[in-house]
């Protein structure tokens, strides 16, 4: 069984709407995944970064529910 592990990244956008990016990690590959469109992408360096960039383009998502 793959040992694996998953965080996401969270922004709201201007009209309140949540977009979640979440982050894979599984052998030591890392995918990053938008649930709102369903874009993919492997990651190999800063996999938060580019999910943060993804959501701030595509969707113009860029509040942080955590206030960081």
């Amino acid at each position: 069984m793959p040992q694996s592990d998953t965080s996401k990244v969270r922004r709201w956008d201007q009209h309140g709407r949540e977009h979640v990016v979440r982050i894979r990690r599984t052998w030591g590959r890392r995918t990053i995944s938008c649930e709102t469109c369903d874009w993919r992408r492997r990651a190999r360096f800063l996999p938060r970064l580019k999910a943060e960039e993804h959501l701030a383009r595509a969707h113009q998502a860029t509040v942080d529910p955590t206030g960081t």
